[in-house]
């Protein structure tokens, strides 16, 4: 295969996430590579996190993201994302992000499970992801330093004997490109997509966890995968996503025959953290006692939940009247690239930022509306930290051995992938439903290496289900029904350090 080369001379960033545009902003100049026009972002209902109530601290929301973490968040790095957060938000303002206003024309704050205080920021009841990516994308576009490139996919990083010097890629025509880049900053996004029922979109594969391995990147907490609780059953995938934010709001979940099931569950009842919520749920249909979301006490409820109203109405539900069943999904993946606030990672020129990275912020269980505050604070610490790095590019590297040999279609077994995962390394683990999953890989790694995305699913698929059969213990997303207690021995961290694969 013929491939194209292209030398930048600024850093790649690959995604265009809240992540992704939020290190680009804060360069001189930088490439985004990323698959469409917009990121996940976009999806993200729920809100942003940031203490900016009057009777709210950075303090409290660190102590309040510390508590949903399983206790095994890293100090340090939650104290960086909570004291980042007002700024991140002013930030947002600057650019001409539109925010939800109370009658003092102040900021509207909402709750959500997990915090102590209103403290969540919201644009149109449901839509801030929304929001958040078109303020973003509109900077980008203004911004002359900031070139994207749409339409391209990441195939493999490019590394030499001192580490990353780029990136494989397809172009929106199909055609191979080697960017020789000074730097490359991933911001791929999580992996829900190699489970059957997830709220992610298409492209969310974890294609940067899968590349970040191959050249030998240490990796973080790799079993620690978040379920949302209510994804709305509706025969789709990905699954349509009812946000926290209508818990919050007095939204309650009840069974079939319309008793409150959580109150048995925790003190918190609806308003738990995630991982308690989505197990509940995930009992309810094993036992067949169902469970619904009776949302029929907010009022006014399209304008302030447009984005769900809407889903409800394709399923032919209205929320005004209906109770809206429900069922948990992959959301969001705690682990990643190991790298602290700035992003680095243990390979040289590789750095990585927002969820595809492991910064330690969130432990065994992400506390909500974290996720697009840690997008904006970390990006904009990852974009000093690369702009003041020294001695990078003017390299040219190789990218792993046969990768591009392999197909660039998406094969059928695929889907057997996401059942496994779903079935054996879900939301209940359990030490012999692993190691069925884990042999079950092995049978299917000879077709799955034939194309890249079949590639990427198997190495993602093996990393997860492999570091949960090594946690012996339940903490936060992870729970072995084997193993049903924390183990205070194992209230640490798992790093991963990965074997580079041979390069062309």
């Amino acid at each position: 295969m013929t491939v194209d080369r292209v030398e930048l001379s600024a850093p790649v960033v690959v995604g265009s996430g809240v992540a992704g545009l939020s290190v680009a902003l804060g360069l001189p100049e930088s490439t985004v590579l990323t698959v469409g026009s917009l990121g996940s972002t976009g999806w993200a209902q729920g809100g942003i996190a940031a203490a900016v109530g009057d009777d709210d601290t950075a303090e409290l929301h660190a102590s309040d993201t510390m508590t949903v973490s399983g206790g095994i968040a890293v100090q340090r790095a939650v104290d960086v994302l909570t004291a980042g957060g007002s700024q991140a938000i002013e930030r947002l303002l600057e650019l001409g992000a539109q925010f939800a206003l109370d009658d003092r024309g102040e900021l509207k704050l909402g709750r959500e499970a997990g915090h102590q205080r209103r403290r969540i920021v919201h644009a149109d009841g449901d839509a801030t992801g929304a929001e958040v990516q078109r303020t973003l994308s509109a900077a980008a576009d203004a911004h002359d330093s900031v070139d994207v490139l749409e339409g391209g996919r990441m195939i493999d990083l490019l590394r030499d004997s001192e580490g990353v010097t780029g990136v494989l890629a397809v172009d929106a025509a199909g055609r191979p490109v080697a960017f020789d880049a000074p730097a490359v900053i991933l911001a791929t996004g999580g992996i829900g997509q190699i489970y059957r029922h997830t709220t992610n979109p298409e492209v969310v594969t974890g294609d940067g966890l899968a590349a970040a391995s191959r050249v030998g990147a240490r990796l973080a907490d790799l079993e620690f995968v978040q379920f949302h609780p209510t994804g709305l059953m509706a025969g789709l995938d990905p699954m349509p996503l009812l946000t926290e934010a209508l818990r919050g709001e007095g939204a309650t979940l009840i069974d079939d025959q319309a008793r409150r099931f959580m109150l048995h569950h925790h003190p918190d009842a609806e308003l738990a953290p995630r991982d308690v919520v989505a197990r509940a749920i995930f009992w309810q249909h094993d036992k067949q006692a169902g469970a619904y979301l009776d949302a029929r006490s907010i009022e006014d409820f399209p304008a302030r939940f447009p984005t769900v109203f809407a889903y409800a109405q394709d399923g032919g539900l209205d929320p005004r009247v209906d109770l809206l069943p429900v069922a948990p999904a992959a959301h969001y993946y705690m682990g990643g690239i190991d790298s602290g606030s700035s992003g680095r990672s243990s390979v040289s020129g590789l750095w990585a930022v927002g969820e595809a990275a492991s910064t330690g912020v969130h432990g065994a269980n992400r506390l909500a509306s974290n996720s697009l505050l840690e997008g904006l604070v970390f990006g904009a610490l990852v974009a000093n930290d690369v702009h003041n790095a020294q001695g990078l590019g003017g390299r040219i590297g190789s990218w792993t051995a046969g990768i591009s040999e392999c197909s660039l279609e998406r094969p059928p077994e695929i889907a057997a992938v996401r059942q496994l995962m779903w079935d054996r390394v879900g939301l209940v683990r359990t030490g012999s439903g692993l190691w069925d999953a884990h042999n079950r890989l092995l049978e299917l790694q000879p077709v799955l290496m034939e194309s890249v995305p079949g590639r990427v699913a198997f190495e993602v698929a093996s990393l997860v289900t492999t570091a949960a059969l090594r946690r012996s213990e339940s903490r936060g997303g992870h729970y072995r029904a084997d193993y049903p207690e924390p183990d205070p021995f194992q209230a640490n961290r798992n790093l991963v350090e990965p074997i580079p694969e041979e390069t062309e």
